[in-house]
């Protein structure tokens, strides 16, 4: 059974740090690639990032993050993270991370090419 649980969330002041975590079990980690996908309050969910399966890796994030989060994995530890910089009021919602349907595949932010997903952790940006 594939199992992604999120941690790392919480209440950070506008222009702060936090680095979420997503621990993966039930597959073949390396070779799928993972995604951070928010959803903020009465907003549709959002694609955040996409990093490649294997040992490249490839990047991709969405514009409103670009240059602020960075998106890495650990195949050692089956471990997605996001570390997330000058965090903005914008930014609050929830972040799920999410495993790509077939292995070795390129996606982003189609949320039709994901098959699994965690249960979320809260971001709050706020003073």
């Amino acid at each position: 059974e594939v199992q992604l649980v999120e941690s790392g969330g919480g209440l950070v002041q506008p222009g702060g740090s936090l680095t979420l975590s997503c621990a993966t079990s039930g597959f073949t980690f390396r070779d799928f690639a993972m995604s951070w996908v928010r959803q903020a309050p009465r907003k549709g969910p959002e694609w955040v990032s996409t990093i490649s399966s294997g040992g490249g890796p490839y990047t991709d994030y969405a514009d409103s993050v670009k240059g602020r989060f960075t998106i890495s994995r650990d195949s050692a530890e089956h471990t997605l993270y996001l570390h997330m910089n000058s965090l903005q009021p914008e930014d609050a919602a929830v972040y799920y991370c999410t495993k790509a349907k077939f292995p070795r595949t390129v996606v982003r932010g189609d949320l039709n090419d994901y098959d699994s997903w965690g249960q979320g952790t809260q971001v709050t940006v706020s003073s």
